[in-house]
């Protein structure tokens, strides 16, 4: 058994169906709405992005209670040329 396989054969109505496909409409148009409201706020989270890792490679964080970790600047994580910040979302079966 795969975990990943969520889908259990079962019959539908046509008004159970139909239900389904009103909430999916209901689903897609409010993550339309994230995703734009998270491509609009992309220069604000790079902003962000930096400020963090600006302030764990000078004044660090703290590992356990007063012990602060610094991390070296060549440590830091690089942003891959290209990539894009996205909403994640998935709705009924796939084969994955």
């Amino acid at each position: 058994m795969s975990f990943k396989n969520l889908f259990i054969e079962h019959q539908r109505s046509a008004e159970e169906q139909a239900w389904i496909d009103e909430e999916i409409a209901e689903q897609e148009a409010r993550f339309s709405k994230i995703e734009k409201e998270m491509q609009d706020l992309a220069p604000q989270r790079d902003t962000w992005y930096h400020e963090f890792l600006d302030r764990v490679s000078t004044i660090g964080f703290n590992m356990d209670g007063d012990d602060k970790l610094v991390i070296k600047p060549e440590d830091l994580p690089v942003k891959p040329e290209g990539h894009r910040d996205r909403v994640v979302w998935k709705h009924g079966a796939d084969g994955d």
